[in-house]
């Protein structure tokens, strides 16, 4: 049975030559004893203030060692001198004598080592230095790790043969492949494993949205996070992760914030990436500094972004700015930002976040013509509208419409008109619940900007799916028009929202007696390139 007693004896022995090796490098005299080497270079001497001569404060108090102080007391200046430049240029020497560590160790012991690691802290080592990096590479270790993730072939005895992938474990599979190749043929299998088990999550659907019903639960089973990547014109990049979410029916809002934030006049660019584990489903958590890959979502220009971008509301600490595509920069003046907030709409949220690459964006199939068997001198018909407005979980209003038509004769300006609700049918005014406005957060500050919030549209065409889907933050705009029935009832808003497929125009009215808004208009303008290439008309 191996014990300790070989190591303890080889370290008596290091022990009692040291004297000799420091004896020989000229660091203390040759007569100078074991112990005297331990006290000085434990309790190094200094100079008494009083007597000018070297000696170890109190040493009478030590008992024998002051016999042992001789040798070191009795150096003049000009040889310590000498001594301590001696000293310092043996000090490596030592540390190299002394001192042992796993990077010292032979390769075939650091690989039974890394035999013993799971995957993701294999590859989290393979980051230290270019040693690990090429000794984690080995093909032997990474062929056992692929031969237990995917099964060999084997045909089981059910109506269909399931066929799986064959390893064979022969030593061709290791001496003719290059250093690395099972390691990549594992991540890349294991990649796509997991992306098919995400997309899988989202088949089911909601009658109501048209939207997965699992979108909550595929970001959260795949570890999904959000991250922008701020470039200066200098090159320079900085990287913030996501600070707070909030998950809404059909969106979810992602806030970053923090204390080093670069001056906006410095940036150029904003870059919004989807991140998630490399390695999906090797555990229940995924740590930060872990292997991630990244997806590229959309990138945003910020030059001259406080003249460009429209600003939807301010306080009495920040200003909101609306940049493009649901993406907001609150700013504590016009060159420092506060926090960026994106809303994101849950209609293709997971495709753009994991399947794109880090320079590239996912590409969305091209839209299908369908073959409209009714008379296109009809126009549009059986239209479904979801709206949600909210703000940080608070919602003012959710509702479907269903049956929304549109006759030729509605086309104007090249927009196709759909009325949602009409202010000449009371019957249809619907309130709003609750005191608007959106909210801001920061590590040390939060806050409310009135008469701004969130909008969630996805619109269904007739064979209910999404046709048009967005999420963005609105502004509320005072008017001095309103409908003849609420003219004296409180002062009229309106808003809108523009963007390449259509128009959304809203008008509402504030309600004195009840305290609460109320929408007497709402009418969905699309565009008709947009209906013309959907479905292959000619508007």
């Amino acid at each position: 049975m191996a014990t300790g007693r070989g190591w303890i004896l080889q370290q008596h022995s290091l022990g009692a030559s040291r004297p000799a090796v420091l004896a020989n490098a000229g660091l203390v005299r040759a007569g100078a004893t074991a112990a005297s080497l331990t006290f000085s270079s434990r309790r190094p001497p200094f100079v008494s203030p009083a007597q000018g001569s070297l000696g170890p404060p109190a040493c009478p108090a030590w008992g024998s060692t002051v016999s042992k102080c001789s040798t070191v007391t009795a150096m003049q200046p000009s040889e310590l001198k000498t001594r301590h430049i001696q000293k310092q240029h043996l000090k490596p020497f030592i540390k190299s004598i002394f001192t042992t560590g796993i990077e010292s160790l032979p390769s075939e012991v650091i690989l039974k080592i890394f035999s013993y690691l799971d995957t993701v802290t294999l590859l989290c080592i393979g980051c230290v230095n270019k040693r690990f990096y090429h000794l984690s590479n080995d093909n032997t270790i990474w062929l056992k790790i692929y031969s237990k993730s995917f099964f060999p072939k084997r045909n089981k005895w059910r109506t269909e043969a399931v066929e799986e992938l064959s390893v064979s474990l022969s030593l061709s599979d290791l001496q003719h492949r290059e250093s690395g190749y099972w390691k990549k043929e594992y991540i890349i299998k294991k990649i796509a494993s997991g992306k098919d088990g995400i997309i899988h999550l989202l088949k089911s659907v909601n009658t109501y949205t048209g939207l997965p019903v699992k979108t909550k639960n595929a970001i959260k089973t795949s570890g999904l996070r959000w991250i922008i990547i701020l470039k200066e014109r200098s090159g320079n990049e900085h990287v913030m992760d996501q600070a707070d979410i909030t998950f809404n029916e059909t969106s979810v809002t992602v806030s970053w914030y923090g204390m080093s934030w670069p001056y906006l006049d410095s940036l150029s660019s904003l870059h919004l990436y989807g991140v998630t584990p490399v390695l999906l489903g090797e555990g229940k958590t995924y740590l930060k500094n872990g292997p991630w890959r990244r997806s590229l979502m959309s990138e945003y220009q910020l030059a001259n972004l406080t003249h460009k971008a429209e600003m939807i509301g301010f306080d009495g600490l920040v200003e909101l700015y609306h940049v493009e595509q649901g993406v907001l920069l609150g700013l504590w003046n016009k060159n420092e930002i506060a926090f960026v907030m994106a809303c994101l709409h849950y209609h293709q949220l997971i495709e753009r976040s994991i399947l794109g690459s880090a320079t590239a964006m996912h590409a969305v199939a091209p839209d299908k013509a369908m073959l409209d068997d009714i008379d296109p001198e009809y126009g549009l018909h059986d239209y479904q509208l979801h709206i949600d407005m909210h703000s940080k979980g608070n919602t003012y209003m959710c509702g479907t419409f269903r049956s929304l038509f549109c006759k030729k004769d509605y086309i104007r300006n090249g927009y196709l008109r759909l009325t949602v609700i009409s202010y000449k049918n009371n019957s249809q005014h619907l309130p709003l619940v609750g005191k608007l406005g959106l909210s801001w957060k920061t590590d040390a500050l939060e806050g409310s900007v009135q008469n701004c919030f969130i909008m969630d549209v996805t619109l269904l065409d007739e064979s209910q799916k999404p046709f048009w889907c967005f999420s963005a933050p609105v502004k509320m705009v005072t008017t001095s028009k309103a409908p003849d029935l609420y003219k004296y009832f409180g002062p009229s808003y309106y808003l809108n929202y523009v963007d390449s497929i259509g128009k959304v125009h809203v008008e509402m009215v504030w309600m004195e007696e009840t305290q609460e808004y109320y929408i007497t208009n709402l009418v969905l303008y699309l565009s008709t390139q947009k209906i013309n290439s959907w479905f292959g008309r000619n508007y």
